[in-house]
């Protein structure tokens, strides 16, 4: 598997496995099809459900836990600094593991966004004390960024966006690439932002709905 390497040196696979929307009961299948068919990154988060059956299946494999890039995210409901140390610890009970490779900021939270820094003060901490390997956010728009960067003192090593061919962002990829984060795609081919034809020519329709499906390009 090609892997890139993020800006404080850790190596990341390319390409990985989404598990948005998986029903419990099926995310231990497909996590173990996925790793059984080369892939070696499989994203996660507290709000999809299914950290736990992650987890297991990554243990039923016959890889090493360092063979399996791991990386979930923090729920808005765990932002502030305790608050996100205590979500840590609750998603990697849940995987069953001591360190998580890339923990992430699930979405800036504008209205209170003291406390999207004090949830990212504490991905600090963790990555301070080796309990995660690199932490980034996720959804976060060149504003967001702009703050984020003015207040903190570690640059984060991702911010995983939707980017596809009809909705590439490029303002947000390209500030994030000047100050090297890397850009990480969910629905790179087509998702949420879908490409219609009308009576009125071709337009970009957006829909939205409480989540997403990650998936991965460069």
């Amino acid at each position: 598997m090609e892997t890139i390497t993020l800006n404080n040196g850790l190596e990341m696979p390319a390409l990985g496995l989404g598990v948005f929307q998986t029903p419990p009961d099926e995310t231990r299948d497909a996590v173990r099809a996925a790793l059984d068919s080369g892939y070696r990154l499989i994203d996660t988060a507290a709000a999809y459900g299914n950290e736990r059956q992650v987890g297991e299946a990554v243990r039923d494999s016959r890889l090493s836990r360092s063979e399996v890039f791991l990386e979930t995210k923090i729920w808005i409901s765990d932002y502030g600094y305790d608050e996100t140390l205590h979500g840590f610890e609750k998603s990697a009970g849940k995987l069953g593991v001591d360190q998580i490779d890339l923990l992430i900021l699930h979405q800036a939270l504008p209205s209170a966004f003291d406390r999207t820094l004090e949830a990212y003060r504490a991905l600090e901490t963790l990555l301070a004390d080796g309990k995660v390997r690199a932490i980034a956010v996720s959804n976060f728009m060149v504003e967001h960024l702009t703050m984020l960067l003015d207040r903190r003192k570690v640059v984060p090593a991702v911010n995983q966006i939707e980017v596809h061919p009809y909705f590439a962002q490029r303002e947000v990829q390209e500030f994030a690439g000047a100050h090297g984060i890397l850009t990480q795609a969910w629905s790179p081919i087509g998702g949420i932002t879908i490409h219609r034809d009308t009576s009125h020519g071709s337009t970009l329709q957006r829909h939205r709905w409480p989540g997403h499906r990650p998936a991965w390009g460069a």
